[in-house]
């Protein structure tokens, strides 16, 4: 599948203004972003939930507080995303590079990490309640402690 053209264009033009309030007017849509390049976009607060973000490289983008609940993120490159108090409950990140990323006060409740690169990621504060990962990768992510 491809990634929607018409979609992108309106997530590039703005957050807050424009993509949030395409998204509550049209509530059913599901945002097909597949393969996006949007290294570095400031998408802080955005509403991607369900949105499919397969192979997406949003690596270094801000997604603080962003909405990624039940999103599809197979695959997805967010090494050193911002990714702070970020609701990604449900979501599939098997594959995904986190590498780097901060996902203090994250919501991954049963979000699936299935194969997913955590190394250097900062976990603290994050809710893993029923998350699929394993002990192996909560070694490789960062600790509060590291923060010391």
């Amino acid at each position: 599948m491809k990634a929607n053209q018409q979609q992108l264009d309106l997530l590039k033009q703005g957050v807050t203004e424009n993509w949030n309030s395409w998204r509550l007017e049209y509530p059913g849509t599901q945002p097909e972003l597949q393969a996006v390049d949007l290294t570095g976009a400031n998408l802080g607060g955005v509403d991607l939930a369900n949105a499919d973000l397969s192979g997406a490289d949003l690596s270094d983008a801000d997604l603080n507080n962003a909405n990624l609940s039940g999103a599809k993120l197979v695959e997805a490159n967010l090494s050193g995303a911002n990714l702070a108090g970020a609701n990604l409950s449900g979501a599939d990140l098997s594959g995904a590079s986190l590498v780097g990323a901060d996902l203090t006060s994250a919501d991954l409740n049963e979000a699936n990490l299935t194969s997913a690169n955590v190394r250097a990621a900062n976990l603290s504060w994050t809710n893993v309640a029923e998350a699929i990962i394993s002990a192996e990768q909560l070694k490789l992510a960062r600790s509060p402690r590291d923060d010391f």
